[in-house]
């Protein structure tokens, strides 16, 4: 295949290494080698039902959510959205995202999907980070379904601490009113996907689709690379 005779090419120059184990990928493993991936643990629906009714469920932001992913301290996944986010790895957010869309390929189809959002981190961050690793797993999902995504739609208006050690409480305190719309046109009417790397409570996916329904979005569905219980 022509994609393998390109990786030997540039493995031969800069050889590519798996973000999980670090061991060097060899020329038919495009991001994960095959033994991590194969660690990935699938959410289950039984799983997804129990979140979806502790974190969605009661407030009616959210129509449905689908989280690929168990996420686990230490586990595979956590070592590859951390290369994502913090070493400037985008095509892992690509290749997650296209892993995003064919595992939901019929339910995407289901919820008729619109156009993609992913989760908008504040400016002060961004420009920290050097991007926003949500919006190469929005683009990923983009390429593989041709619906169109958008960074243009909603920001985040409010600078938030980490949420890492926060109580679910906390970090529903922490974003509220952290969303603002600042392209109606663009949603209105519209059913919307919300996109973020890992839903640990929900705070965040909720309070945005609270404000994308306030300024007129009709249904607001939210998928992740993980979930973490």
């Amino acid at each position: 295949m022509k994609s393998d005779y390109l990786n030997k090419i540039f493995d031969f120059f800069l050889p590519r290494v798996c973000p999980s184990c670090n061991n060097k990928l060899n020329s038919s493993e495009e991001i994960i080698c095959d033994y991590c991936f194969r660690k990935l643990k699938l959410t289950p629906e039984s799983l997804i039902k129990t979140e979806f009714e502790n974190k969605f469920a009661t407030k009616n932001f959210i129509n449905d959510f689908h989280p690929i992913f168990v996420f686990e301290s230490g586990n595979e996944i956590q070592h590859i959205i951390h290369s994502l986010k913090y070493n400037k790895r985008f095509r892992i957010g690509i290749y997650l995202g296209k892993i995003i869309a064919n595992q939901l390929k019929e339910k995407l189809i289901d919820w008729k999907i619109e156009l993609i959002i992913p989760i908008p981190l504040h400016r002060l961050k961004k420009a920290e980070r050097g991007y926003n690793q949500s919006e190469f797993i929005a683009k990923g999902i983009s390429i593989e379904t041709k619906i169109p995504y958008s960074k243009k739609a909603i920001h985040r208006k409010k600078f938030t601490e980490t949420q890492t050690h926060l109580s679910a409480l906390e970090r529903q305190q922490n974003v509220k009113d952290a969303f603002k719309v600042i392209n109606k046109k663009l949603i209105e009417g519209k059913n919307i996907l919300l996109v973020d790397d890992v839903i640990t409570t929900g705070s965040t996916i909720t309070e945005c689709a609270k404000v994308l329904l306030h300024e007129g979005a009709k249904n607001i569905y939210a998928a992740s690379v993980a979930i973490a219980e």
